[in-house]
């Protein structure tokens, strides 16, 4: 049996380990609860700019700006977003699975007319997908880390701004993020959309997908019957003064930007439930190891005890 030196040892170092997870996780925890009121504040103002994209893209195609019209598809843009740091638990790996998952379903182009394989191209949004992309020797042509705990818009406009020049400019042709999407503080899930070119169907998709399913929120769309997805036979019109094209450029925009916002928000109320469920289960774990190495010392001690009495009396014994 060790000995109760070395078990002590060992239980003084999981005491402090489960106190540092304890901290780590009431960190978490309060910066999931603010995050995570950001990311559901966004969300009536994302579902309502999605709404407006839809409507904007069932326009005449003569009209629509850059962002709507759809090309030869010859480059793709793949943004992967992950956190910065690590002890996120399963949040990092998840989103790479979802995109491994993605890579092998759609290996080359959609054939048309003149359609060649695509080549793809990559933006890494945080230092775990930088070091990801970088490891399976993906071409990484910008990286976008430290982003801060809490995302504000500021932070995200070099994102988007990016983006939507490489695709004016037909750098690419194709961009889709992947990133999580937060549906409770115990279940984040990893999508892959489609934003660039903005079509009515892939807007449709992705509202779909993340109006929640169970909620106060789910219950108050179920109660008032709201829909938020789009139906083509009741697409509202609008009278666009005084330049159309212009203000559709602008608009289409920061639509765009609004979108990309709102699933940064996602990943970052994500990222901070994730590590904080994480920093749970390590506490849990530390707390239940402290509780068998107790039982272990004790026994230990016991034992070294009884074989000293034993000792003792054999002494006692010979002596007389």
């Amino acid at each position: 049996m060790e000995s109760p030196q070395n078990i002590k040892k060992r239980l003084r170092s999981v005491n402090n380990i489960n106190k540092i997870t304890k901290a780590m996780e009431m960190v978490a925890a309060t910066k999931m609860r603010k995050s995570q009121e950001i990311a559901l504040a966004s969300r009536p103002y994302a579902f309502a700019a999605l709404d407006f994209l839809a409507t904007v893209s069932e326009l005449d195609s003569e009209k629509l700006p850059e962002l709507f019209r759809k090309r030869n598809v010859k480059k793709v843009l793949f943004v992967l977003v992950s956190s910065d740091k690590g002890l996120a638990g399963a949040f990092n790996s998840s989103v790479f699975r979802k995109f491994e998952q993605h890579m092998k379903e759609f290996p080359v182009s959609e054939k048309g007319v003149g359609a060649e394989k695509e080549e793809k191209v990559f933006v890494a949004v945080g230092e775990k997908a930088f070091n990801y992309l970088s490891r399976k020797g993906y071409n990484v042509v910008k990286k976008f880390v430290a982003v801060g705990d809490f995302t504000t818009p500021e932070q995200v406009h070099p994102l988007a701004d990016f983006v939507v020049k490489g695709y004016v400019d037909g750098s690419w042709d194709r961009v889709v993020i992947v990133s999580t999407h937060f549906r409770s503080a115990l279940k984040q899930e990893p999508h892959v959309r489609r934003v660039l070119p903005v079509d009515f169907n892939h807007i449709k998709e992705t509202i779909e997908e993340i109006i929640p399913e169970r909620g106060k929120w789910a219950d108050l769309i179920k109660e008032q019957k709201i829909s938020f997805v789009p139906d083509k036979s009741k697409l509202k019109e609008y009278l666009i003064e005084p330049s159309a094209g212009e203000v559709l450029q602008k608009l289409a925009e920061h639509l765009f930007f609004v979108q990309v916002y709102h699933l940064v928000l996602e990943a970052n109320a994500s990222e901070h439930s994730a590590r904080r469920m994480a920093m749970k289960t390590a506490s849990d774990n530390a707390s239940d190891l402290g509780q068998e190495l107790n039982l272990q010392y004790n026994k230990s001690r016991q034992s070294r005890i009884t074989t000293e009495i034993s000792e003792i009396s054999a002494g006692a014994e010979a002596l007389s």
